[in-house]
Parts: C-alpha cells; structure tokens; sequence
C-alpha cells in the first residue's frame, strides 16, 4: 500500500508534468478516465495545453487505503488566475484518474469578489486519535450535509461545530457580514436552520472518492440542480426570501469536509455552472 509521502510525490510529479505540458512524463493505465470540468478528455488536453503557472495555495490530502490523491490550489492561464482542485486515483504507479476543476471566473455568470486563497491551519492540521471518526462516519456527516443543503427546509441532517466555516471559490461565504448573500454572516449550521437554500432542488451524483483519517478530510464531488421554478419564500423565522435562481441550472463541485470530534469544522468548496442535468463521466465507475 502507498504511503502518504508516496501519494504526495506522486501528485508532485502530476503537478510538475502539467507546468510541463507534457504529459508522457507519466505512466497512465490503459483505462485511464480524465475530465476536466465534468467533461471527459484525454491526456494532454484541458489545461495541460494552456496553463502558465501554479499558484502557492496548497491544501494536499491523502486517502491510503484507495491511493488517492488530492490538491486545491490556483492555476494561472496567461493573464487568469483560477481556482482549482486536482483528484489524481493510483493504480500502482500508474494514474487511473484525474478529476479536475478549473473555476474560470471569466466564464462564470456567478462571479464570487476578491477570491482569496490562503493557507489554513485548521484544514492542515492533524486530528488527534481520539477525536477521529471513522471513514463511514466521515462519509455519512458529508453526505448529510449535502442531505440538509437539498430542499433546505431548516431540518438539520448532519452535525457541525459551532463555529464552522465555509470557503466557496475562495470567498468565505459564513461568518462574512461583507458577503452579498444575506445569511452570510451567520455560522454553518445558523444559515441551514433558516432555510435560506430552499431553492437548491437536487444534491445529485454525489461521491467520496477519498477520505483521510489522519487529517480529517472527506472529499466529496457532485451536481447541484436548481429547477428555478421557486420564487418568494419565506425563511423558518418569518423573513422574506426570493430565490437567485429563476432557470433551470446546475453546479458541479469538489468539496472538502474537515472532520472533527465527529462534526463538520470546516469546508472549502470549488464549483462551476455547467449544462442543466448534466450527466457525469465517473457515473459509469460509481
């Protein structure tokens, strides 16, 4: 079984290969499945083909027991800085999959203000033994968050420490009275029991193709389907509320769930808007 330092080097070489442009400097399996936004591709195509540099934010995790790896950090593209996640699967030496999302804010209708992605210590650090939980625990409080998130209603279907934080394309989107959303100043856990996220309709496809014990992280990737047919709503206290989203539309994301005590602590999330109902490449290894 690979080690951590093993996983690590690996996604160096994957992350050296690709300011390289070149991508026979790999060995990949036969079968290999790469997308690049939810788009299947070959090797050597997507961004290998137009990136310019690798930004300095490097959140890295690790998943043993599957041979996972997996990196957010910024790419540059000539005069574009984006936001991205890179999910590399090992079969032995050789890459069996590349899941990448690039967020283009330039190609987005939603564009998130001054996007800063920064080092975070709570997403670093190591969990201590006794405050671990194990991988299907770690999955299923991922997978209730989504659970919560689908028809928000203020039912709360996961758990999360109460000063949970979450970063979107590398805006904090709680605890961010500055934010434009107006339950942006709130905790996790405060925005959900409002419902302010009634209009997100489907949590669909959802996968965790890695789960790091040590560090406390689950990654998780799927869409977010919006059928647009919500107007006015009202919060669970009474406040009026109007959906932002009046058309059928969908998100596809990478999110990363930081564990601990057996709740949510913290999130960094990329995402971007892709065709609605869009099928996905990996449906066919679910």
């Amino acid at each position: 079984m690979a080690t951590r330092d093993d996983l690590y080097a690996a996604l160096d070489r994957y992350c050296e290969a690709l300011l390289a442009r070149d991508h026979t400097r790999l060995a990949w399996t036969p079968d290999s499945l790469v997308t690049e936004n939810n788009v299947a591709l070959e090797p050597g195509d997507g961004l290998w083909g137009t990136i310019t540099g690798l930004g300095p934010y490097d959140l890295r995790f690790a998943d043993l027991e599957t041979g996972q790896v997996a990196l957010f950090t910024t790419v540059t593209e000539t005069r574009d800085i984006s936001g991205a996640c890179i999910r590399i699967g090992l079969r032995g030496d050789a890459i069996a999959e590349v899941e990448t999302i690039v967020v283009r804010q330039a190609d987005e209708a939603l564009v998130f203000p001054d996007p800063k992605f920064e080092r975070k210590p709570v997403m670093e650090e190591i969990v201590p033994e006794a405050e671990r939980s194990s991988r299907a625990e770690m999955i299923a409080l991922a997978d209730g968050y989504f659970a919560t998130l689908e028809k928000n209603d203020g039912t709360i279907r996961t758990r999360f420490h109460p000063g949970c934080n979450r970063i979107e394309n590398g805006v904090q989107t709680t605890n961010n009275p500055d934010f434009f959303v107006p339950v942006a100043g709130l905790p996790c856990e405060e925005q959900f029991r409002l419902g302010n996220y009634r209009y997100d309709d489907r949590l669909r496809g959802r996968r965790f193709p890695l789960v790091d014990e040590e560090r406390g992280i689950v990654l998780a990737h799927g869409f977010i389907d919006h059928c647009g047919r919500l107007g006015e709503y009202q919060l669970t206290d009474g406040t009026p509320a109007s959906s932002p989203i009046r058309r059928p539309h969908t998100f596809y994301l990478s999110e990363a769930f930081k564990i601990r005590q057996g709740a949510i602590l913290q999130i960094e999330a990329n995402f971007i808007t892709v065709p609605y109902h869009m099928p996905s490449p990996w449906d066919a290894r679910a």
